[in-house]
């Protein structure tokens, strides 16, 4: 994209004045919470240590590398502000994410609090800043409790099955941003390939006066304007459609967003008066649709099979934080070099330039939410905020083809009988679709499905014969509870029918390959060396291809995870065996390729 700056933490709205806050902040453990009663905001202790940002303690990239539990930490640093920069303009704090109970204050003066360790969030701070040095400070709690969405991360001492070392505070990108009094808080784009036109819905701050603003939207492509809109803002939410061809043009004309050819269109939008620009913000899209029909899942009308990786986003110094951006694109590039075309994102809010990248590479995305591992009224209520968060935050990215709240009945554990806990994934299900009418809804991923408009199983059958044995004439077998690989689970929760949805094996492999620690694991039998690695992978995963109604699979995973070694790369993220070889097995034409039986099966999805 021509607007695209390095490191910039918000890829989808782009703004060119900003300052980035990482690096080294002063930084404190307060194990007694006596912080704010010795007025830590103002005198910070002394006897502190640096931390380098957004790498948590927990990290060796932070500087202090201590992985025990620590439930209020402290973070101070100073900022220089230049009068031409501040003057007349509102100061946004921005965080990324931060981990999960978030209080800030400047200058010492109490700026607001957040709850929720996996979305962004920030705060107007132009009130307590003035030019020349102003200090930022921030007291971060967290928890081991289950009730708080945690994901992949541990609650007790020590590292346990397949959760891992805590993430406490900070862990993505701290930033400035000046922006003038009126401007724009954020853009919903939507494709619309049957009208080829997208549709634009603008939120705008409340200062904005109708009739006194316009808003123009510039859609480009490959630095060619396609069209231009301008029109007066009536109120602070606003909405515009923008036709992208001609009258005379078909429009198939359409630069189509596919895994093969990821086609984006760049925006401009400005909103200013009859005298000047106020604000300019820069964006891009992707013209993409996905349909269910007959068993298959389509992407612009076209069947897609999915070969997904289980992505865990963990790198062996900084956890859940990637060591930079570039690292994140390597990442996307080996993904693919194994003849992979897209990622589950799993149990994480993945940085939003991974997702930039992800569009502009073609590489599929399924967007997950972090667990809570507790069913009660205060999981219900902070999942339900956060999870809603992650979707508005990051709507527009093409890439993202699935939601994925739920996985495995974690946090839901009675859902097959609990009429509560099939009501509440239900209500996700229907707040998601209420916002995104499009993407598919898998609830809940794994088995145990109540509304899921894909029906996933995990297996980790390591015999390919009899993976495809249980598999290949047996639907309606595992729909009714019968020939899971899970005795104790069941495809759908009690209650729930088949309504011909497509079938992804969105969990299986997870070889364990190489290392042999006390404590590492993966699934299976450990394979002795590479050769033996192939035939396991090749055969269970050459099973699945030819399972006749299963339109996609889901490999564990990308890369080792501390006592998990079942990755295709090791803990640094570097090859265990040649990409070809994956990528040979992955994409071998086997029949059938696509959904050839599900048509059978009535389609009344949703």
């Amino acid at each position: 994209m021509r607007n695209y700056i390095k490191d910039y933490p918000r890829p989808q709205m782009v703004r060119h004045n900003w300052k980035n806050l990482n690096g080294s902040w002063d930084f404190a453990f307060d194990d007694n919470n006596m912080g704010q009663e010795k007025n830590w905001s103002v005198n910070f202790p002394k006897e502190h240590r640096t931390i380098q940002v957004p790498f948590t303690y927990e990290t060796k990239k932070s500087g202090i590398y201590e992985t025990g539990h620590h439930e209020n930490i402290w973070y101070s640093r100073s900022v220089m502000l230049e009068e031409k920069e501040i003057d007349g303009k509102k100061i946004l704090l921005h965080f990324e994410g931060s981990d999960f109970k978030t209080i800030v204050w400047i200058n010492g003066k109490a700026v607001g609090s957040h709850q929720g360790g996996y979305a962004r969030f920030s705060f107007d701070i132009t009130r307590y800043v003035s030019p020349g040095e102003n200090r930022i400070t921030v007291k971060v709690e967290d928890s081991k409790s289950i009730v708080q969405p945690r994901g992949k991360q541990r609650w007790m001492e020590n590292n346990f099955g397949c959760w891992y070392v805590q993430t406490t505070g900070i862990w993505k990108t701290v930033w400035l941003e000046y922006v003038n009094p009126v401007h724009l808080k954020a853009v919903k784009i939507t494709p619309d390939l049957e009208a080829a036109a997208v549709n634009f819905i603008y939120d705008l701050v409340p200062e904005v006066c109708a009739g006194t603003y316009m808003i123009e939207t510039i859609v480009s492509y490959e630095g060619t304007d396609i069209s231009r809109s301008c029109r007066q803002i009536q109120r602070t939410y606003a909405e515009d459609q923008i036709s992208l061809y001609a009258p005379w043009e078909s429009p198939w004309g359409l630069h189509l967003w596919t895994p093969d050819d990821p086609a984006l269109y760049e925006v401009v939008i400005r909103i200013y008066t009859e005298h000047e620009i106020v604000d300019e913000v820069c964006s891009y899209f992707g013209m993409r649709d996905i349909q269910i029909s007959n068993g298959n899942i389509l992407l612009n009308g076209t069947p897609l099979y999915q070969r997904l990786i289980l992505d865990q986003g963990y790198w062996a110094d900084s956890h859940l934080t990637p060591p930079d951006e570039a690292a994140l694109i390597e990442d996307i590039e080996k993904i693919q070099s194994m003849g992979y075309n897209g990622v589950r994102k799993h149990m994480k809010t993945e940085d939003e330039r991974f997702l930039y990248w992800c569009d502009v590479k073609g590489l599929l995305v399924w967007s997950e939410m972090a667990a809570c591992y507790e069913f009660n009224d205060a999981a219900v209520q902070e999942f339900t905020k956060e999870w809603m968060d992650v979707v508005r935050q990051n709507y527009n990215h093409p890439s993202i083809i699935t939601w994925t709240p739920f996985n495995e009945s974690w946090g839901i554990h009675q859902i097959k009988t609990d009429e509560k806990q099939q009501a509440f994934t239900q209500s996700i299900y229907y707040l998601t679709k209420s916002f995104d009418g499009m993407r598919p809804v898998i609830v809940n991923d794994g088995w145990e499905h109540t509304v899921s408009d894909i029906l996933t199983l995990h297996d980790y059958e390591e015999d390919g014969a009899a993976f495809y044995e249980r598999y290949a004439d047996h639907l309606q077998d595992i729909i009714a509870g019968r020939l899971y690989p899970n005795k104790s689970k069941a495809a759908l929760a009690d209650g729930f029918t088949y309504r011909g949805q497509p079938v992804i094996i969105s969990e299986y492999g997870g070889i364990a390959f190489s290392g042999g620690e006390e404590g590492a694991w993966g699934y299976g039998k450990t394979v002795s060396d590479e050769a033996e690695f192939l035939e396991r992978f090749d055969r269970i995963t050459t099973a699945i291809k030819r399972i006749p109604y299963v339109v996609g699979y889901c490999y564990t995973q990308v890369s080792d995870v501390q006592q998990e070694i079942n990755g295709l790369l090791d803990e640094k993220h570097g090859y265990k065996l040649e990409p070809e070889k994956i990528r040979g097995i992955n994409c071998r034409e086997v029949l059938p390729p696509v959904c050839q039986t599900a048509a059978a099966v009535p389609d009344n999805t949703q």
